[in-house]
């Protein structure tokens, strides 16, 4: 799914909500590219807990995924101002799954509440289809609260296509699999481990495809990866703080020093230049420049994230503006980016209760 640039293309945002906290299911939105505003279309309570969202390989069809006890997937394609369902969600094979991406004709699915990943056919028409390749995840961390056992938060396919790639906050480390393009089936080859207690949630690739960036949830560190694609490794070369307080502007309901740092999303700029992190309890989006060299990530400011509890950023297709879902006070809110710093300016809001991630259509 890209930016639409045909003449009298309608340019579309879908962007995903917890329906047990009161969100709508799948908001569907209109873009006007030349302000960054949205305008609301429509919405689809077809999935429950819609918290996550991807983009599938055929035009206008989408991914979501339903962060329930039972854990599921759905299928949905634009038409007209709004989403249809594709079939009815089917079982990802594991508990509370968060996150999923798109590797060939697999859509993969990390299972946060189980622990493990899990593999569902695409079809030739976009839908999904059963019954789940699941491989379960063991172990735990220092945090017997948050780390009692396995959680596997993010998944990722690397940008060579070899390798998955998951994120697991329960057991501080990130593994590396083989996914059988013909069976689904997920065989383990590596596991990288992280500093003891971090809890790393999620993974972004640099786009020379040999760095990698692991935003870790239960501290508030950046941990720098080399990514060997050619032997499916994964090493770590440094961790640098995220400074979360806001360099001016409004400061979050309680001082800085008072609450706790989550961090939750990240973004690399296209261009590797920048990157930025949302982080919740503080409720700041963090910039970091790569003049210094994609392994040299170096802080350069923090903003307020225009809302509270900011569970996922997302840039725009043109590369201008970065998008926050911020659950707790139920709303996507845009930044302008300056393109010299990286600096984002909050430019609107649009009301979504219970926002979890913006998807570009």
């Amino acid at each position: 799914m890209g930016d639409r640039t045909a003449a009298g293309a309608e340019h579309l945002v879908h962007i995903g909500s917890f329906t047990s906290s009161g969100g709508r299911g799948i908001t569907t939105a209109a873009l006007d590219p030349a302000t960054g505003a949205l305008t609301e279309l429509s919405t689809t309570g077809a999935l429950a807990d819609p918290s996550y969202l991807v983009a599938g390989a055929r035009e206008g069809v989408l991914y979501a995924v339903s962060e329930s006890d039972e854990g599921a997937a759905g299928a949905f394609i634009a038409e007209g101002r709004g989403l249809r369902a594709l079939g009815a969600p089917v079982p990802v094979g594991g508990a509370g799954p968060t996150h999923l991406d798109v590797a060939g004709p697999w859509l993969l699915t990390a299972h946060y509440t189980s622990g493990g990943l899990g593999a569902l056919a695409i079809t030739g028409d976009g839908s999904l289809a059963g019954p789940p390749r699941v491989l379960h995840h063991h172990g735990s961390g220092p945090n017997p609260e948050r780390q009692e056992g396995p959680h596997a938060h993010h998944v990722r396919a690397d940008p060579s296509g070899r390798w998955v790639l998951s994120v697991d906050l329960g057991t501080d480390c990130v593994r590396v699999s083989a996914l059988d393009g013909r069976t689904g089936t997920l065989r383990p080859h590596a596991e990288t481990v992280l500093t003891a207690g971090n809890g790393p949630r999620h993974l972004a690739f640099h786009p020379d495809g040999e760095v990698a960036y692991v935003v870790n949830e239960l501290r508030p560190l950046l941990t720098v990866c080399r990514w060997d694609a050619g032997a499916g490794a994964l090493e770590p070369v440094a961790e640098v703080p995220i400074a979360v307080e806001p360099d001016s502007g409004p400061v979050p309901a309680a001082a800085p020093g008072d609450v706790r740092a989550y961090p939750s999303a990240i973004v690399v700029a296209p261009d590797g230049r920048f990157v930025w992190v949302a982080v919740r309890g503080t409720d700041t989006l963090v910039t970091f420049s790569l003049a210094a060299g994609p392994e040299e990530p170096r802080r350069t400011g923090a903003v307020d994230c225009g809302g509270r509890w900011p569970r996922d950023l997302a840039l725009d297709p043109r590369h201008r503006r970065l998008y926050a879902a911020n659950e707790h006070s139920g709303d996507v809110t845009w930044f302008d980016v300056d393109p010299v710093t990286g600096r984002p300016r909050r430019a609107g809001s649009l009301p979504v209760p219970a926002a979890t991630c913006v998807l570009f259509g």
